[in-house]
């Protein structure tokens, strides 16, 4: 039966404006146990910031949290998939261009995220990935 990224996407992403301090964003990470945020500008995307990207390209800077904004640690040479595209698809993509995750993007506007432990769970649930995946940290 063939799968597709709507099957097992994140949808109602959690996105913020390009202007939105690394503060802002680290904290909406940390209260919603999000690793990744789309950034947009009103509907249209203009990027994907992840934890990490806040780390090293921004604190690591040794900028101002306050002051800096997302724009600058996001990346915006983004690959995208579509909701009805062929799982297949992303898992290629993801593959190609070395990603973990991939915004879903329909008529022009974010819909959801597909990420690597999303795949793990739906492929492969008893892989440690998998395990990782399902598992809520501990407070």
């Amino acid at each position: 039966m063939t799968q597709y990224v709507r099957d097992i996407m994140t949808g109602h992403p959690v996105t913020v404006e390009p202007q939105t301090s690394v503060t802002a964003v680290a904290r909406i990470m940390r209260d919603r146990d999000l690793g990744a945020v789309l950034v947009t500008d009103g509907d249209e995307l203009r990027g994907l910031v992840t934890d990490r990207d806040l780390v090293i390209r921004s604190v690591a800077e040794g900028g101002d949290p306050e002051r800096t904004t997302v724009v600058g640690a996001c990346s915006d040479d983004l690959v995208t998939v579509r909701s009805d595209d062929e799982l297949d698809h992303a898992v290629e993509l993801m593959r190609d261009h070395a990603v973990r995750r991939v915004p879903v993007v329909d008529d022009g506007r974010p819909v959801g995220i597909v990420s690597l432990g999303d795949l793990a769970m739906e492929r492969d649930p008893e892989s440690a990935l998998g395990d990782i995946s399902v598992a809520r940290p501990n407070p």
